[in-house]
């Protein structure tokens, strides 16, 4: 597949090799590592080179894949995959159109059935980012709420502390105050009540 990839790309210019790079849902085409090529580099488009900036990274990173053997694994999972999900397709299509009387289907012609593998490896690799994404979203979150919480039990000790700082500070002001009010009712109680003197009507 390399190789088909390859000779097809060899006839496009810098230029095209962008335009297919950056057409609209490369995010996932881009996925595909066997579909990329070195002919994007910016210095090969001096009249290009911001977009060819972009292109030469997608193909870059697909370049460094392959020398990690456990991505070109997962790449090749992918595609066997995509072909064993085409097959089962075309299966299925075959019944259908021998019920109708027809001995071929598109997908028995090279070109179509190609153009059906990628594009159901393109789906496969976009799914499986998508739902990559999903998943470092969903963890992002429990990580902030769970900082969200260390955040609360942090503020909340330091309430309590704080408080207890200045319960402990005021608590010369609390035993004077408590003192003094004492002592007025002591002296209070100490005085003896005046006697009111009463007045006899004669």
């Amino acid at each position: 597949m390399v190789k088909a990839v390859e000779k097809k790309d060899s006839v496009l210019t810098g230029p095209q090799q962008i335009d297919r790079l950056l057409r609209p849902g490369c995010t996932y085409f881009n996925l595909n590592p066997y579909e990329l090529s070195m002919l994007v580099h910016p210095d090969k488009n001096p009249g290009d080179v911001d977009r060819a900036q972009k292109a030469f990274d997608a193909v870059n990173k697909a370049y460094k894949l392959f020398e990690d053997e456990e991505q070109v694994k997962y790449c090749e999972a992918i595609v066997e995959e995509a072909r064993s999900q085409l097959e089962t397709k075309i299966i299925e299509k075959r019944k259908e159109a021998k019920k109708k009387g027809k001995d071929l289907i598109e997908e028995d012609m090279p070109e179509e059935y190609s153009k059906q593998l990628k594009k159901l490896i393109t789906k496969l690799f976009a799914d499986i980012e998508i739902k990559k994404k999903e998943m470092e979203k969903a963890e992002e979150r429990d990580r902030k709420r769970q900082l969200d919480e260390e955040q609360k039990q942090i503020n909340a000790i330091k309430k309590e502390k704080e408080w207890k700082q200045e319960w402990d500070a005021g608590r010369d002001d609390r035993v004077g105050n408590w003192r003094s009010f004492q002592g007025k009712r002591k002296s209070k109680l100490l005085k003896p009540p005046k006697l009111k003197t009463e007045k006899r009507n004669t």
